[in-house]
């Protein structure tokens, strides 16, 4: 019993050691910026919400009204996001977990029609829906 003690707090520590390097490591890049005319494209990892046509389903959010663009800065940053790169027609922004220090990135491409989102981690696999969530309180906090 003792020994499966110890292997169990032996796991755990590792486990939670392998989270901080994961969030230490996601510290280091940037958003990957547009592809061609378009947001990049989602892996087929679940950790990624896009609204650019193509998307996966489990993955696809709807883009934004074109009249959001001009408030998305300030909205960002009331949402605890640092606006990291912004040109005419593109915005890129990071958020960074609190526990963990893990940094996704938003970004948004501006159209004809609307205003495109992705939001994606930049490591691990799952996100347990943080990444369609922060779209979904960016669009709420548009309609406030």
């Amino acid at each position: 019993m003792k020994y499966l003690l110890i292997g169990l707090i032996v796991l755990i520590l590792l486990g939670v050691a392998g989270f901080y390097f994961m969030g230490r490591q996601s510290a280091n890049g940037s958003a990957p910026g547009l592809q061609g005319e378009r947001l990049a494209a989602c892996p087929s990892s679940p950790n990624c919400a896009c609204s650019e046509d193509g998307t996966a389903a489990e993955q696809s959010v709807s883009p934004l009204p074109l009249d959001s663009w001009a408030q998305l800065p300030a909205l960002i940053t009331s949402m605890g996001g640092v606006v990291t790169r912004q040109e005419e027609g593109y915005l890129a922004a990071e958020f960074t977990s609190s526990t963990f220090k893990f940094v996704d990135d938003v970004e948004f491409r501006r159209a004809e029609d609307a205003v495109h989102v992705r939001s994606a981690s930049r490591v691990g696999y799952s996100d347990a829906g943080v990444n369609s969530a922060r779209v979904a309180a960016l669009r709420a906090g548009l309609s406030n």
